[in-house]
């Protein structure tokens, strides 16, 4: 009987052993992921829809002159070369959007990074003071331009009065083609609570051992903010200065809504070519410009072909930005 159990129990192995052969010579089968193809769904969907479909439109509608009513009409080029070559406002627009790029971004990012360096260092009441320099950020940014262009009104502003009181004739602000943008640059500081939330959260993330290791090294206080505070925010200040682009680009609702208060007419007393950009279009942002051209000049081609030539600055800039960055924050190759 022994013997008979000894032969089933090589025959048992021979089989097992030509499975696993004949299993090893075939390619194993694939598990279709449907769970995950399911989750992506929806978010593919919404990238198609409300991404692809619109940026693929949009570039086939720069070669086209379209009007919003009648069908659109293939022109080639000609939208492109009316922009580089006849448009006398889009350099203009250009510039001011150039302005704001290398202007408030930086300052900006530079005004909320030495708040939050200031917060850190201090331990009494730090919560008040995080929300006072907080505040401002969660105010409608139609009605923090009003505000401020209502503080900064050249005959019965508050800032003119006091300065009058010091006998100091206060400048035009707002209506000042040369101090428009500098009067929305106060806004932009003041405004800046939401990038120093994200600075204070990476300066409270820096390991402090290698701030104590730095200090037993000699470090002075410059230097230990360059080469361990600088490194170790890194990332956030590149997310900072992305960001801060990408919204720079798109300037719009601020400069838009500065230009009609401190105009002081309306809708009905001028059409949005005229209140837009004032004073001298020292507010007129590209942005501005293509929305003028699309829906109230109703010309969407041309309006279509500035949108393209956005788009493309805006790639550019950000692979640049990325890439020179990327060495900065440790993420970059060669």
């Amino acid at each position: 009987m022994s013997a008979s159990l000894m032969e089933s129990s090589v025959l048992a192995s021979e089989v097992r052993a030509g499975a696993r052969a004949s299993g090893a010579g075939r390619r194993p089968r694939r598990r279709v992921p449907w769970a995950t193809l399911s989750m992506l769904a929806l978010g593919g969907t919404g990238l198609l829809v409300f991404f692809i479909y619109p940026l693929l439109a949009n570039v086939y509608f720069s070669f086209t002159s379209f009007d919003l009513v009648s069908e659109p009409i293939w022109i080639g080029l000609r939208n492109y070369e009316y922009m580089f070559s006849q448009d006398s406002r889009v350099g203009v627009a250009a510039l001011n959007t150039l302005w704001f790029v290398v202007i408030l971004v930086p300052v900006r990012i530079l005004c909320s990074l030495g708040i939050a360096v200031l917060l850190t260092r201090r331990k009494r009441a730090s919560g008040v003071w995080r929300t006072l320099f907080y505040v401002p950020a969660l105010v409608p940014p139609v009605a923090s331009v009003v505000a401020f262009v209502f503080l900064f009104n050249p005959g019965s502003g508050p800032v003119n009065t006091i300065l009058r009181q010091f006998g100091i004739e206060g400048p035009l602000w707002f209506n000042d083609p040369a101090l428009s943008k500098p009067s929305l640059l106060l806004l932009g500081i003041w405004m800046m609570g939401d990038i120093m939330v994200i600075f204070l959260a990476a300066l409270l993330d820096v390991p402090r051992d290698q701030y104590e290791a730095s200090s037993l090294d000699g470090a002075n206080g410059p230097q230990r903010f360059w080469f361990i505070t600088l490194p170790n925010i890194g990332p956030v200040l590149l997310f900072s200065l992305v960001t801060g682009i990408i919204a720079a680009l798109q300037y719009f609702t601020e400069a838009a809504v500065a230009s009609t208060v401190a105009n002081g007419k309306t809708g009905i007393d001028a059409g949005p070519d005229v209140l837009i950009g004032y004073p001298n279009d020292s507010l007129l942002t590209f942005t501005q410009w293509m929305y003028i051209q699309g829906f109230s000049s109703f010309q969407l081609g041309y309006s279509a072909a500035l949108a393209v030539v956005l788009f493309v600055v805006a790639a550019g800039v950000m692979a640049i930005l990325l890439r020179r960055m990327g060495a900065f924050t440790g993420k970059g190759g060669r």
